[in-house]
């Protein structure tokens, strides 16, 4: 195999290991199941290209550093909601993203954590600012 190649599939391999670890969270009542992105292979790729979430699945990004993260639904055919989460576990802001829009959504505060789900998601499930994300210290850290 080629040195090229094998680089690859080497990277490939890695990011799907990334992507098989999945975290459950909690707020409030709510249970959730997500998708890890804590390196900035998998955060740059996010959810682009899937097609849709079960109701209680989402995706965690993890940061090294607290930062005002921007994010933009480029490729994302699925419309999702952003919560913007601090280093303590507090849901600082949320906001809705159309799919497949470039868009800018950027954290207000400094954030370490980012979970998208299902446009809508927070307000169906009466998730406000201020409720905390709990089980992130479970979460790999962002590299």
């Amino acid at each position: 195999m080629k040195p090229f190649c094998a680089t690859l599939l080497l990277a490939l391999l890695a990011q799907s290991s990334a992507w098989a670890s999945d975290i459950f969270l909690h707020i409030g009542q709510h249970e959730i199941r997500a998708k890890i992105a804590n390196t900035a292979i998998t955060r740059k790729h996010g959810l682009m290209h899937t097609g849709r979430l079960c109701d209680k699945c989402g995706m965690l990004f993890v940061f090294a550093t607290p930062g005002k993260y921007r994010f933009w639904m480029k490729n994302t055919p699925v419309p999702l909601s952003i919560a913007f989460v601090s280093a303590t576990g507090r849901i600082q802001q949320t906001d809705e993203m159309d799919a497949n829009s470039v868009n800018l959504h950027t954290a207000k505060s400094e954030a370490l954590y980012a979970l998208e789900m299902n446009k809508g998601w927070f307000a169906a499930h009466s998730v406000n600012t201020n409720q905390y994300v709990l089980g992130l210290q479970n979460a790999p850290k962002g590299k």
